[in-house]
């Protein structure tokens, strides 16, 4: 039995994916998401993409980069984000510009989600009206899993988990304090991430099956908040998985 068909009876609709080395993955998951932005790309004449910081999408993100479509039409920008300079080595945005805003994709155009206010939630305003050059429908939202079982900035217990899962939030991003994790975050709303043609989450090593395991099985979403995308029915969501 596939290893990642335990646990599912929550939502059948979900797409499980394992592969034996990550350089597979990472190869499928970019050929698919290429698909998904040249199909929008000529049929709307734009496309926009959401995506994950940290080290697991570094080398999905070269990939995208050497793809060659109309970049200069496709709009780019995060799930969530910490806020600190775009210079600081946990800046999300500076590996998006480090891996992904290179080669052909150099040309897509980016929106941070951090601006020069002090906090996040005296900047989330700001952040708010950027946001506004999102298309409303994304085309693909690539998301990561904490072994916590967060996604986005949606973190168990923090204050402002309940605004951000509200499904008719005040704001298309929240200012979110994680009780554990370091810096002030900002992170789109889950209503905003479910505006999308799909969801994939992107995970890689093996102390990541059972979280989401758990994830997938009975229990509140406010202990692993990632349930909150992976039990809606109104946007297909697909795990790619390898060790």
């Amino acid at each position: 039995m596939n290893k990642l068909e335990l646990h599912t009876e929550l939502n059948q609709a979900i797409e499980l994916k394992q592969f034996d080395q990550r350089e597979a993955l990472e190869a499928a998951l970019c050929t698919r998401i290429g698909e998904r932005l040249a199909e929008s790309l000529e049929r709307r004449g734009e496309a926009a993409l959401v995506v994950s910081g940290g080290r697991t999408p570094a080398a999905l993100f070269e990939r995208l980069s050497r793809l060659p479509l109309a970049w200069s039409n496709v709009t780019v920008t995060l799930a969530d984000e910490r806020w600190v300079d775009e210079q600081h080595q946990d800046s999300n945005a500076r590996t998006v510009r480090t891996h992904l805003l290179q080669n052909h994709a150099a040309q897509a155009r980016f929106l941070p989600l951090v601006n020069e206010a002090d906090t996040p939630h005296e900047g989330q305003a700001i952040t708010e009206h950027a946001l506004t050059q999102l298309p409303r429908v994304i085309d693909v939202v690539v998301l990561g899993m904490g072994e916590d079982g967060h996604t986005a900035s949606f973190f168990p217990h923090a204050p402002e988990l309940a605004q951000a899962l509200d499904p008719k939030p005040a704001s298309d991003c929240v200012a979110v304090t994680p009780p554990a994790a370091p810096w002030h975050r900002i992170t789109l709303t889950l209503p905003r991430l479910l505006a999308s043609r799909e969801i994939i989450v992107h995970l890689c090593g093996e102390s990541k099956l059972p979280v989401l395991q758990q994830a997938l099985a009975v229990g509140p979403i406010a202990q692993m908040p990632i349930r909150a995308v992976l039990r809606q029915k109104k946007t297909p969501v697909a795990i790619y998985w390898a060790p």
